[in-house]
């Protein structure tokens, strides 16, 4: 190789901010999960005045990863810090009623604890909202870290700006794209492929609404795509499986894919 790449990567190296490496990013969260559902862990039963420690901890390594991240420099740090753990208690009661939702609508699922321990479905969900709330405190780059570590485990790809009701179930859910500008209802049930994207965009479109709508009560079946910010699903409805769509859909409806499958048998000889 030149010096002149040697040289290209040296000034790199010198130039690019020191932000906490996204494995650590993404262990502050895990830890925090584990804290607030214990059934993610094996540790023992803390005290009281140990949770507490343990949460006050979290707190301060969060605002440590703010401090450390840089991207904004005019951000009171510590202020989003107190505000996210003081809004915690919600966050919480959301993510609870993902595990309402899912536990009602999964005949597989046994207990609250295999969904917390195991279903890749709400470890997305969980890691979004949480992203969420620092997306929407304007922190820059964790949100997006936290939701690809989730990506990278279950292969559920939800942007951290979407904006999601409660009670959201996603079952299997590998494959599902979720994109920045989408709003979802409650109660709303995805299976695994279902994309909520964009339909082709420039770059100047960045800050206009993208991706679409699914109001309360709505099914998207595996592998339908649904595109476009102008585009919502209403109310009630039922998306079938592989269905395409770039237009609106009225509250209570129907929609599916016809497809031709023609089975042929062939006899055997004697």
């Amino acid at each position: 190789m030149s010096e002149e790449f040697y040289l290209h990567i040296f000034n790199k190296q010198n130039h690019v901010e020191a932000v906490p490496s996204n494995a650590v990013i993404a262990a502050w969260a895990t830890n925090l999960m584990s804290m607030v559902y214990p059934e993610r862990s094996t540790f023992p039963k803390y005290t009281l005045r140990e949770i507490q420690h343990h949460f006050a901890a979290l707190e301060l390594e969060l605002t440590s990863l703010l401090n450390s991240t840089k991207a904004c420099k005019d951000c009171n740090n510590e202020l989003i810090s107190k505000s996210f753990f003081k809004e915690l208690p919600e966050l919480y009661r959301k993510m609870n009623t993902d595990i309402s939702a899912i536990l009602t609508g999964d005949p597989a699922a046994k207990s609250e604890f295999e969904i917390i321990r195991s279903y890749p479905g709400f470890m997305a969900i969980s890691m979004y909202r949480v992203a969420h709330a620092l997306f929407i405190a304007d922190v820059p780059l964790i949100p997006r870290i936290l939701t690809e570590y989730a990506h990278s485990q279950t292969g559920i790809d939800i942007h951290p700006g979407a904006k999601i009701g409660e009670y959201l179930y996603i079952d299997h859910g590998t494959g599902i794209v979720i994109g920045e500008t989408t709003v979802i209802g409650n109660h709303v049930k995805l299976y695994q492929g279902v994309t909520l994207g964009a339909l082709s965009v420039e770059k100047y479109m960045a800050n206009t609404k993208r991706h679409p709508t699914i109001e309360d009560q709505v099914i998207i079946y595996s592998g339908a795509t649904i595109l476009g910010g102008e585009t919502v699903i209403g109310e009630g409805s039922i998306i079938g499986g592989n269905v395409w769509l770039t237009k609106s859909v009225p509250s209570h409806s129907t929609v599916y894919h016809q497809s031709s499958i023609k089975v042929i048998e062939t006899k055997q000889k004697d």
